[in-house]
């Protein structure tokens, strides 16, 4: 481990003596614009003839961003954008003709879901600094949508609230965009000077504009914004803001009929210019979505996104390093799978929470004027009992499987030179001194030269577990350069974790102890061709080690093939080779493995226009084991289908088979028992929408999935020690069968109404179905009807969330 840690910190010491006479870019050579300060805020309307504009110069002269390279925007199509400011906001009037309007693609959706539509698109850097920025856009049915940029990832669980209009004429579109200070951060100072890029997406011919130039061959499309000047002696008002909520729902399963009512309130506090707090107090997540449940038969757990947005809105910073995953708050009691073991002789469990409650939970985040971001979160769920009773005496007794928890993370991230970062980060989970705590640590750098044309990646992780009765340490680092400029690109990184690395108290990690070294290289292009808007084509590989023992895992080349036409039609695929596999985790058990023969996998995929009304999503996969019978073989079609600009819908078929699979059965006191195992599932899912208009929608979501597992008779082995398998003899009974039926329906159907900025009212009918058993026999409709024979949980709900801003409310108490 220490050799590890000293390579890792000469390579950071080599690249900061590399770096260190970088100078930013010259700002000079940037596009700029300057906006100008009014004495009265426009109308927000989407008519561009207020006054106000009469003061500001225009933003014009955009250039193409894809399918090609900088060719000016035709003059049928002609852009022009004005920018105006005054101490509450700024004020944003696009123009955007066309040379045919009726052509303009205008669907109507929700907010953050684009579809098809044109849109004008813009982007706000207040920091300047080539790397955060909020975008905003607004599409040509008026949705409105937000994200939070770092780099060029789009984090669309962002929201805030601001307003935005739509007009049309014989000539084309305009927008017009308020945007108030309290949904942006930026320094204090008397000038500010701000970054943007301005965007405008033209469906129909597939094309996009941007005001100042990208060099998409080089480089971050967020270090080539423009400079926004003018912006002097701002005096934001009091960034405060309020959303209460107040949910009741009726909930119906088994015959069992519960209702329930709750309120609670969310607040959102700019403490300065830069640092906002956000809290929840008395969370409500009963509206959450469903999450895609499987037949989990392998030696990790199933995870999920996250649903509830209060943890993944401006959750950037808590993400670096990959230490966070927010599920873990109100996940399963640490000693949930302990309660049936310590049940005392003559008791029954009465309860056994699955989840834990979330008590409360804030964050703190920000940058300050010298592109030093800080974030603070801390999260608090409460004590989780397992309740049993006594069969003889009548009584009832408690125990602990999940104490009052405390989880916190806190990070500093400094950026410099418009391109590169450096990062420290801790994660902390505190168990008031019961079961187990975990303590991470974390140094990451993320460092490109002064040309771009080169990265450096680095992490280097410390995980600390205290147990009852020891303290556990673990290490992990990683590694990489990679070339970032032009046509052929390639990568080297890796990756190193000791036996003992562990941060599943708040992060996930599913395995440790591996030192694994990976490559890639690329070709693709930039500009279009005579066939093709966008093409690529990569070669990669992996060798994969155990730590300790110090043994080869596996060693496997690929390539794969990525084209878009130009009408759009997407196609691909893939091919692999891997070499002899040892599986150190299907044994479940410390130190033991299995050998998996040599395989090669194929895979192609295509995706139509989505223009048109009609498109189709198809993918197959097949991989082959060499000397076994063991194969594979998945395919997903998806067809969507527009009826109009209001109503579509979008159906998904998986199938999914694996055939004579070696997996594990069970583990006994002197051998692990193996068996030759298929497994097959079909997964249907539908998603309609009709939107009333953009604020008011219907929305249906349905998923229905199914899964056997299904063992042949007396064909069990007992894994050796050298990772090979014996026949030997294992008794079936009802209650070790490893054979398995599952199924399970879920249905969502909601009406949703934004009925003011930033508040809405959603009305949520969901009914689900869940049966699991050992009938593996039954193929698909046979387990549909018997799933169809379960009880039904059945549950109807309201939710209304209202936003107060501090400044309207003192107003009206003023007037």
């Amino acid at each position: 481990m220490y050799k590890q840690l000293f390579l890792f910190l000469s390579f950071y010491l080599f690249c900061l003596n590399i770096f260190a006479q970088i100078t930013p870019e010259d700002p000079k050579l940037k596009k700029t614009y300057r906006a100008e300060r009014i004495n009265k805020a426009p109308k927000i309307d989407g008519v561009l003839n207020d006054d106000a504009y009469n003061f500001a110069s225009n933003a014009s002269n955009f250039v193409m961003l894809d399918p090609g390279d900088g060719t000016p925007i035709p003059q049928d199509f002609a852009t022009s954008v004005k920018i105006i400011y005054d101490d509450e906001a700024i004020y944003i009037g696009a123009t955007m003709l066309s040379a045919d309007p009726s052509k303009t693609i205008s669907q109507f959706t929700q907010r953050d879901n684009l579809e098809q539509s044109e849109f004008f698109l813009i982007d706000i850097n207040p920091y300047n600094d080539g790397e955060n920025q909020t975008r905003f856009i607004v599409t040509a049915a008026g949705t409105q949508a937000d994200a939070k940029m770092t780099g060029n990832n789009e984090d669309y669980n962002y929201n805030v609230v601001w307003e935005s209009a739509i007009s049309k004429d014989e000539d084309g579109w305009y927008a017009e965009i308020k945007i108030p200070y309290s949904a942006l951060r930026f320094p204090k100072k008397d000038v500010q000077l701000w970054s943007i890029q301005l965007f405008r997406k033209i469906s129909h011919l597939n094309q996009t504009y941007v005001w100042s130039y990208i060099n998409k061959s080089l480089g971050k499309n967020s270090q080539y914004n423009g400079l926004l000047t003018g912006l002097k002696n701002i005096d934001p008002p009091v960034r405060l803001s309020f959303y209460p909520y107040t949910s009741a729902e009726v909930d119906n399963y088994d015959g069992n009929t519960q209702s329930n009512f709750s309120a609670g309130l969310d607040i959102k506090y700019g403490i300065s210019d830069a640092f906002t707090l956000d809290a929840t107090l008395i969370p409500d997540f009963g509206q959450t979505a469903y999450d895609n449940v499987e037949l989990n038969l392998g030696p990790f757990e199933q995870t999920f996104g996250e649903n509830r947005a209060f943890f993944t809105e401006g959750t950037e910073l808590f993400s670096k390093g990959n230490l966070f995953y927010s599920r873990r708050i109100g996940d399963t009691p640490v000693g949930f799978n302990s309660a049936q073991k310590d049940r005392l002789e003559n008791e029954v469990i009465i309860d056994n929470p699955e989840r834990t409650d979330l008590l409360n939970a804030l964050k703190i985040s920000g940058r300050t004027d010298n592109n030093l971001g800080v974030g603070f979160f801390n999260a608090i769920t409460k004590t989780t009992y397992s309740v049993y009773k006594d069969t003889i005496t009548g009584k009832f007794r408690e125990q602990v499987t999940e104490p009052l928890s405390n989880y916190n993370i806190f990070v500093l991230d400094q950026q410099f030179n418009q391109n590169s970062s450096i990062t420290l980060i801790n994660t902390n989970v505190t168990r008031d001194g019961h079961f187990r705590d975990g303590n991470v640590s974390g140094f990451l750098f993320d460092i490109f030269n002064k040309a771009n044309s080169y990265n450096f990646t680095g992490q280097a992780k410390m995980s600390n577990v205290n147990l009852s009765t020891q303290n556990i340490t673990g290490f992990a680092s990683e590694l990489g350069v990679s070339r970032t400029k032009g046509k052929v690109r390639f990568d080297l990184n890796y990756e190193f974790a000791n036996e003992t690395y562990d941060i599943n108290d708040l992060g996930l990690n599913f395995i440790n102890n591996y030192n694994n070294f990976y490559w890639n290289a690329s070709y693709r292009i930039f500009e279009p061709t005579k066939f093709f808007n966008d093409m690529r084509i990569e070669f990669f590989g992996k060798h994969e080690r155990r730590y300790k023992p110090n043994v080869t895992l596996s060693t496997g080349i690929a390539s794969s093939f990525f084209a878009v036409t130009k009408e759009r039609f997407a196609f691909g695929g893939a091919v692999y080779l891997n070499t002899d596999e040892r599986d150190y985790f299907e044994p479940r058990k410390e130190g033991a493995y299995v050998i998996y023969n040599k395989n090669y996998s194929v895979n192609a995929w295509i995706s139509s226009d989505y223009r048109k009304k009609f498109a189709l999503d198809v993918r197959a996969e097949y991989q082959d084991y060499a000397n076994s019978k063991q194969d594979e073989f998945s395919l997903k079609v998806s067809p969507r289908f527009r009826f109009n600009d209001k109503f579509s819908i979008i159906y998904s078929f998986n199938y999914n088979a694996t055939n004579n699979r070696d997996s594990f059965v069970e583990r006994l006191p002197r051998q692990i028992v193996f068996g030759n195992r298929d497994n097959k599932s079909i997964e249907n899912s539908l998603q309609g929408s009709y939107n009333f208009s953009t604020k008011q929608a219907l929305n249906l979501s349905f998923r229905n999935f199914w899964s056997v597992a299904n063992y042949t008779p007396n064909a069990f082995t007992n894994l050796q020690d050298d990772g090979k398998l014996n026949p030997t003899s294992y008794n079936v009974t009802e209650d070790n069968d490893p054979n398995v039926n599952f199924n399970i329906w879920n249905l969502d159907l909601s009406y949703r109404w934004q009925f003011a900025p930033g508040s809405e009212a959603v009305l949520l009918y969901r009914n689900a179905i869940f049966n699991i058993d050992s009938n593996s026999e039954l193929e698909y409709v046979r387990s549909l009807e018997n799933l169809f024979s379960s009880p039904i949980r059945q549950n109807l709900s309201l939710k209304i969330v209202y936003y107060l801003d501090y400044n309207n409310i003192k107003s009206i108490f003023k007037s």
